[in-house]
């Protein structure tokens, strides 16, 4: 049933447990299911239909009858996303709303290093080069996607193709088709488990300072005082301050401040500056030896 060793490869629940799928009907999703099944999980298939696609009830359709091949449960979710600019992240926030909490994706190793490189070209910190890495909802993080697909295909179950994973206005879809084989022709090597070796390590050491900085993540912006913050290493700092400064948009999705809004902040403290302007119509301000982060959108139409 598993003959290319996969399970080992997985990090499931125990066998008897009862766990939420996240399907869509693609092979990672499907793979997702049948491993689920196969390691002695008691599942419900949990699918979104987001209507983006003219044949998208087709998904919800090869779902529900996957769910009936296999005896288990189907949920499909209907949810609305006009499209229009960042889909993607709306389509997301849609998902997270109505899945159930803790449900299980199919994100595979591929995901993850696609998800290293995007998060290196934002600019990322230690935080952005680990993502998804001890995530109990992410099982299939040390399997490969084309593994999987042999899998599912072993199965006798031809999974649904969404053609947006084609689609190169997708930056995702660039690295998968483009960025990740030209590297893997440079280095003359698959680097797919590199980059996934660099999230588990740089997992590691943010896991070790969130444990030396675990006293940090009680002390409020308005109760440090900053005589004592100046006094702290610069990335003792800059971490409490990021965790301080992020703020969530209208999606729920948490942005951390840029690192020129941390310099700016870190400014503040020092005493070379009074006051600074942060993202999201915020300000943080010095108020004697305390901080203050102020919503100046909120201040100034109250003064309209």
């Amino acid at each position: 049933m598993d003959p290319g060793g996969l399970l080992d490869a997985c990090a499931f629940p125990p066998a008897g447990a009862a766990a939420d799928l996240a399907v869509s009907g693609g092979p990672d999703s499907v793979g997702l299911a049948l491993l689920a099944l196969e390691v002695g999980l008691t599942v419900t298939l949990h699918h979104v239909d987001h209507h983006a696609r003219p044949d998208s009830g087709g998904d919800a359709d090869f779902v529900r009858a996957l769910g009936g091949r296999l005896g288990v449960t189907v949920v499909v979710h209907d949810v609305s996303v006009p499209s229009g600019p960042n889909f993607e992240a709306r389509a997301r926030a849609a998902r997270r709303a109505v899945l159930p909490a803790g449900a299980l994706t199919g994100h595979t190793m591929d995901d993850l290093a696609e998800t290293v490189l995007l998060n290196v070209l934002r600019g990322a910190g230690l935080d952005g080069l680990s993502p998804m890495v001890g995530d109990p909802t992410k099982p299939l993080l040390g399997v490969r996607r084309a593994a999987l697909a042999r899998y599912v295909a072993g199965h006798g179950v031809e999974a649904r193709r969404d053609p947006t994973n084609v689609d190169p206005r997708y930056r995702r879809n660039r690295l998968r088709h483009e960025v990740l084989p030209l590297l893997c022709g440079v280095a003359e090597r698959d680097v797919v488990p590199l980059l996934a070796r660099l999230a588990r390590l740089a997992a590691e050491d943010r896991r070790w300072l969130e444990d030396l900085a675990e006293a940090d993540q009680g002390l409020a912006l308005a109760e440090a005082d900053v005589t004592e913050l100046r006094g702290w290493p610069r990335a003792r700092l800059a971490r409490w301050l990021r965790a301080r400064l992020a703020r969530a948009d209208e999606l729920g999705e948490v942005h951390p401040p840029s690192e020129a809004e941390v310099d700016r902040a870190i400014a503040v403290v020092d005493g070379l500056a009074v006051a600074t302007e942060l993202s999201g119509g915020r300000r943080l301000a010095r108020r004697a030896r305390h901080l203050a982060l102020e919503d100046r959108s909120t201040t100034l139409a109250d003064h309209e």
